[in-house]
């Protein structure tokens, strides 16, 4: 016992308490937003939200404890292993009914998880590794290192949206992408060739693999006319943003938000938790919601940057990328200022595959803030 308590002491000393408590203030947090929000929905949505953020807490640790070197050697593997779970939804996939997408793999007593969601953590610590091969900043921005991150970048991103039609998820695996090839000392040259593609395949993309419904969708935060009653595509946005101004500043009170307990605001407890913590909090606990998610993504860039090590550097200004971009898209969608396309609020949204994603994350930044490397292994100088 004494041993036990030996390894918790030290365990305490050394990991990066600062991160493990913010990120468990968000969850609680959002637990209680989800406890509010999801009053009117029949289900067991707290219960699994309580067992999701112990086992987060769980893997929180135990990827801590794991040296992110060790993974990243199986890169390959890893590559492997994440193609193939996401290309089981092509089998297995559920959802579309609901959400419009295939997005789920479902099990016996509702319990579901989301491959796309999962596999972001594998992907960042692939592109970590691919990236920080090379010591010479040339060899890496040769032709074939670039055609290997970029082929296995569209290998991923192809796949998510051909088997799912998730295109919300691919699209953060995008901006990862871009985030760490710029971290990572990648030429300028390459993301204007990057610009040059996407602007040359667009029309393609636009036209052959996105149906009518994400179309309007997305046209439809720009141009208001397609939906001119506001019943349709901008019901969920109308109804959030006036969840939000209805709390003004300090909010109505938990569990006494009017539009928050009718129910009426598809998916408020995922994708649109911002509208309850908006009118039973007000501007304050919206307020609270971006600091935490601020000072979290603030915290993985300073590991990141004091690691003395490009993997771990990569590592945390991928994981950073992800947190970014689902906190901005999230944020903009309840506010109407960006198309909904079904993503999460970090720590704070309903959804067991989201917390277990979010913490293993933060796990593995507060294993690189444990083990720092020694200045003479630092690699960023030779970018």
């Amino acid at each position: 016992m004494r041993k036990f308590f030996d390894a918790v002491g030290k365990y305490v000393r050394e990991a990066d308490m600062v991160l493990l408590v913010l990120c468990l203030v968000s969850a609680l947090y959002g637990l209680v937003l989800v406890s509010s929000a999801s009053r009117s929905v029949s289900g067991s949505q707290v219960f699994v939200q309580v067992v999701a953020i112990v086992l987060g807490l769980l893997l929180f640790v135990l990827f801590s404890i794991i040296d992110i070197d060790v993974i990243a050697d199986k890169y390959r593997v890893l590559i492997v292993i994440g193609l193939l779970f996401i290309a089981s939804l092509f089998i297995f996939g559920t959802g579309e009914e609901e959400t419009g997408n295939k997005a789920w793999l479902r099990f016996s007593f509702g319990f579901g998880i989301q491959p796309a969601e999962i596999v972001k953590v594998p992907f960042v610590i692939i592109l970590a590794r691919m990236l920080s091969r090379h010591r010479d900043r040339r060899m890496m921005n040769s032709v074939w290192s670039m055609t290997r991150v970029l082929l296995v970048f569209l290998a991923f991103f192809g796949l998510i949206v051909v088997s799912s039609k998730d295109l919300g998820s691919a699209l953060v695996y995008v901006f990862i992408l871009l985030v760490m090839m710029y971290m990572g000392g990648v030429y300028l040259r390459w993301f204007a060739l990057g610009i040059a593609a996407v602007g040359a395949s667009a029309p393609i993309l636009w036209t052959r693999f996105l149906s009518e419904n994400q179309k309007i969708r997305i046209l439809v935060v720009y141009d208001p006319s397609l939906d001119p009653t506001g019943l349709g595509k901008l019901w969920h946005q109308n109804l959030s943003v006036q969840a939000i101004k209805l709390g003004r500043f300090f909010g109505s009170g938990l569990y006494k938000g009017r539009i928050t307990q009718s129910g009426i605001i598809p998916a408020q407890h995922s994708d649109f938790i911002l509208s309850a913590a908006g009118e039973e909090f007000g501007f304050v606990g919206v307020m609270v919601i971006f600091g935490l998610l601020l000072a979290i993504i603030a915290r993985c860039l300073y590991v990141g940057i004091k690691s003395n090590d490009k993997l771990g550097m990569l590592v945390c200004s991928g994981i950073a990328a992800m947190l970014i971009f689902q906190t901005l898209e999230n944020i903009g969608m309840c506010l109407k200022l960006t198309p909904v396309v079904g993503l999460t609020l970090p720590f704070f949204s309903y959804g067991g595959s989201s917390i277990l994603t979010v913490f293993v994350a933060a796990g593995l930044v507060c294993g690189i803030k444990m083990r720092p490397k020694p200045a003479r292994f630092r690699q960023i100088t030779d970018m």
